[in-house]
């Protein structure tokens, strides 16, 4: 899985992604727009994104239909959010595989909130919590929060995608080149050095003095100890 919080937005109203696009940035995920069904199917599958909007009403190809095809070959999230509000459309996308319905118009914060939970509900299904605890250090992956000792800390977003990597792999070795890989790409799989860099920073930002939380397996990555 990506390291970063992609969240794809399907839906054929410019003035709609561009509002969810600035909201969701705000809160610090990434965001992938696609205006319409082949688009969005072709997004889903090179991005790999961690959850959908998707709009109903698409011009090419149903919404429904869009949802039909993810759920062929992939679990991420998906979150309707259409004009349609008849209770049998609501139940049938609920029964393709939706996660959750949202009704236009639509209060934002709700949005925001089920777009959470849905991410939540599906990293408990993946056996990763939503919330990692080692010691003074909490992160919360849906709200991506990190906090020591209760306060939050700043961190850049390839430290925080770098760190999330880590956590949802937390207990395993990630190599070099897969850590590079994820976060950075694939041409960067030869610059350890950097990561070295990136390790460093985010000890100092989470009081990792002694290096008992990032663990470093020599020569080959590193490895967060469990909570």
């Amino acid at each position: 899985m990506s390291a970063s919080t992609r969240i794809l937005v399907a839906d054929d109203e410019t003035p709609i992604r561009r509002l969810l696009r600035t909201a969701l940035t705000a809160e610090g995920y990434d965001v992938i727009e696609a205006e319409d069904g082949n688009q969005a199917l072709a997004a889903a599958a090179k991005e790999k994104p961690d959850a959908v909007l998707l709009d109903l009403g698409l011009p090419d190809l149903d919404g429904a239909e869009v949802l039909a095809r993810i759920r062929e070959w992939s679990p991420m999230p998906v979150v309707v959010l259409t004009a349609r509000d008849a209770e049998s459309q609501k139940i049938a996308a609920l029964d393709a595989g939706a996660d959750d319905y949202v009704t236009k118009p639509f209060a934002m914060g709700e949005l925001l909130a089920r777009l959470r939970a849905a991410l939540r509900h599906r990293l408990q299904s993946d056996g990763t919590p939503p919330i990692f605890n080692a010691g003074k250090v909490s992160v919360d992956l849906t709200r991506r929060i990190v906090t020591v000792d209760g306060a939050e800390v700043k961190l850049t977003p390839k430290e925080y995608d770098l760190l999330r990597m880590l956590v949802r792999n937390a207990g395993r070795v990630l190599t070099h080149q897969m850590l590079l890989k994820e976060v950075w790409g694939p041409a960067h799989l030869h610059d350890t050095p950097y990561l070295r860099v990136y390790v460093r920073q985010l000890r100092q930002k989470l009081g990792d003095d002694t290096a008992t939380l990032i663990l470093s397996e020599p020569g080959v990555g590193y490895r967060l100890a469990k909570g």
